[in-house]
């Protein structure tokens, strides 16, 4: 069974834990105007999107291997990180088209996240709060997809890699789902009731 790690790595990584935070004292001064149509077809491409990407993740670990003689996913590859960030060891364990295909299908996820927020709302403020309100969603769903497909993770001590740009960032489950968590509350805890879209 794995131990409760409070911090993150690379240190930086810890810092978004605030991001909820500072946003819901942001947002809260002047409410957000966004509907509730637009955050519930927002979230349901939150949560739809989340089980492809957790399907896509899972896809890719399989197809080079990286799930055969283990008990779980991502949680294995972590184990070849330590404190100090063995990179070369991970990223040359990793053949060079898998990188490439990580890194593009990790930029196109911002992309199409950030696409839906721009394709929902026209306020910038509001859009921002989308973005973050997808991704939240987004992310969770992606966890609650791996576990369905393979019963991963274990736990929410489970160790994964979050993502790999700049460099990879490391930390038990329950950090990304806390942050998301958060950022799920902010934004419905400011929202103001309007049924029309702000221009």
């Amino acid at each position: 069974m794995n131990h409760f790690i409070l911090f993150s790595e690379p240190w930086w990584v810890n810092l978004f834990i605030f991001i909820p935070i500072v946003l819901f004292y942001l947002w809260k001064q002047k409410g957000l105007k966004i509907s509730k149509e637009i955050l519930i077809i927002t979230a349901l491409f939150g949560i739809a999107f989340g089980f492809v990407e957790a399907s896509v993740v899972f896809y890719l670990r399989t197809t080079v291997e990286l799930l055969s003689g283990y008990s779980g996913a991502l949680s294995d590859v972590a184990k070849l990180s330590t404190n100090n960030y063995q990179q070369a060891q991970f990223l040359g364990e990793q053949t060079g088209r898998l990188l490439r295909i990580e890194l593009f299908r990790e930029i196109a996820t911002i992309v199409m996240l950030i696409s839906v927020a721009f394709a929902s709302i026209k306020a910038p403020r509001e859009r921002f709060a989308i973005f973050i309100w997808t991704f939240a969603i987004w992310d969770i769903f992606y966890y609650v997809g791996f576990w369905t497909i393979d019963r991963w993770p274990q736990s929410l001590l489970t160790p994964d890699i979050l993502f790999l740009i700049p460099t990879p960032w490391l930390s038990q489950v329950w950090f990304p789902i806390t942050v998301s968590t958060f950022s799920i509350f902010a934004v419905i805890f400011t929202k103001k009731t309007t049924h029309n879209n702000p221009d």
